[in-house]
């Protein structure tokens, strides 16, 4: 069964990725088996120079598989190819009961805006759809979605559970 997904949205620096790492710790300790998936902009790699993997990617091969007893990671080279669609993406996980998805402002999966004070930024749920709630470090008024406080991380994590439709612990 594919897994629901929803995701955190936000400017750099925003503090999406606290936000995330703080979701999947109350959603794993709720018993639910949570996945991820990170959209970066720019290039990034997650091979260190002179390991077996990123010497096998150096000498031409675009697909490569490290598996130990404790994990497994698969890295594609896209070689021109676009991008997966982030729906692709999630649909690649398995064993999960639902994907936080970190990035993606853009698309029409449902997900949370990330606003900090400290790092000003145009909003993204006036322009873009799929935005259901916004989390901010200030109160904020005038806005037309729930506004939930970002130190209030397990009132997001059923607001979150709520929207994808599942209950508040795994079945």
């Amino acid at each position: 069964m594919r897994p629901r997904h929803f995701g955190i949205a936000g400017y750099k620096n925003a503090g999406k990725t606290t936000l995330v790492v703080d979701l999947v710790r109350e959603l794993v300790a709720r018993g639910w088996r949570v996945g991820t998936v990170k959209h970066a902009h720019h290039d990034f790699d997650i091979d260190h120079p002179g390991k077996d993997s990123q010497r096998h990617r150096a000498a031409g091969a675009v697909e490569v598989i490290v598996a130990s007893g404790r994990r497994v990671a698969h890295i594609q080279e896209l070689a021109g190819s676009p991008e997966p669609a982030l729906d692709e993406l999630v649909g690649r996980m398995t064993g999960v009961d639902l994907v936080l998805v970190e990035g993606w402002k853009s698309g029409v999966h449902p997900r949370l805006e990330v606003r900090r004070s400290a790092a000003p930024a145009p909003a993204i749920a006036t322009t873009a759809s799929g935005v259901r709630a916004i989390v901010s470090d200030v109160a904020l008024s005038g806005e037309s979605l729930p506004v939930f406080s970002r130190d209030d991380v397990p009132a997001i994590a059923d607001f979150i559970l709520q929207s994808l439709g599942l209950p508040g612990s795994p079945p």
